[in-house]
């Protein structure tokens, strides 16, 4: 079976982490995540590095992330 047909209808299928935090900086910048999500990477001394490092950590705030960027492509839709 090819993997990339596994979960077809998963819009997070194949999106990287590190895709998904700069798309949401771009959106939202730093103060903007920070109010939506409200997470120490995102209000102290931000970066996208330090960011990463946190949600590859923390599923519960990595989850919180995702859903926060699937909202923001659903906006988009």
């Amino acid at each position: 079976m090819d993997k990339k047909n596994i979960q077809p209808n998963n819009p997070l299928h194949g999106v990287k982490l590190a895709t998904i935090v700069e798309e949401l900086y771009q959106e939202y910048g730093w103060d903007g995540l920070a109010m939506e999500i409200n997470i120490n990477c995102f209000k102290k001394d931000p970066s996208i590095k330090s960011s990463l490092t946190f949600l590859r950590k923390t599923q519960w705030a990595r989850d919180k992330v995702e859903d926060l960027y699937l909202d923001m492509l659903e906006d988009r839709g």
